[in-house]
């Protein structure tokens, strides 16, 4: 993988990118992660099977986060609205507001996201494939909230989505 600096294009060719394999089929490809874009944005692509959560509520303190669904329909909690995106939809999260996603109901999704400005979330994501995977607990990740800027908030909202 090249990596980018100051007056360096980064090309991520297909077969470099790493693979994060979920429980459920779904996976994360890490594309580019904070540190090679000189922090400028993260990116990463997210595959998910039928009906499969994404992301907890949460926020972000100091990123922006954009989502295009590339393919299927998503489920978005943003704030206090539920939203479903179908293919060929954009959506985007501005820092501090609660918002989780995840395939929508009876559909998959495959979803482009980005952060800006980059956060180095790789190991974010990689421990979220061990946590998809049942070999990590969940409450492992809360000490790294900073971290990582991903802040988990509770939503009474999501929990009754994405029960039914």
């Amino acid at each position: 993988m090249s990596t980018h600096s100051s007056g360096n294009a980064l090309v991520v060719p297909a077969d470099e990118a790493e693979t994060v394999g979920l429980a459920d089929g779904g996976a994360f490809r890490l594309l580019a992660d904070g540190d090679a874009t000189d922090h400028a944005l993260g990116v990463n692509r997210l595959s998910l099977e039928t009906g499969a959560d994404g992301a907890r509520p949460h926020y972000h303190a100091r990123s922006s986060e954009m989502f295009y669904v590339l393919d299927g329909a998503a489920r978005f909690l943003l704030g206090e609205r539920l939203v479903t995106v179908d293919g060929g939809g954009l959506v985007v999260v501005p820092p501090g507001l609660p918002h989780a996603f995840g395939a929508a109901p009876g559909a998959t999704t495959d979803l482009l996201v980005v952060t800006a400005p980059g956060i180095e979330r790789f190991g974010y994501f990689r421990r979220l494939g061990r946590i998809a995977r049942g070999e990590e607990a969940f409450e492992g990740l809360l000490p790294e909230q900073e971290r990582y800027d991903v802040h988990f908030v509770d939503d009474a909202l999501w929990r009754s989505d994405r029960a039914r």
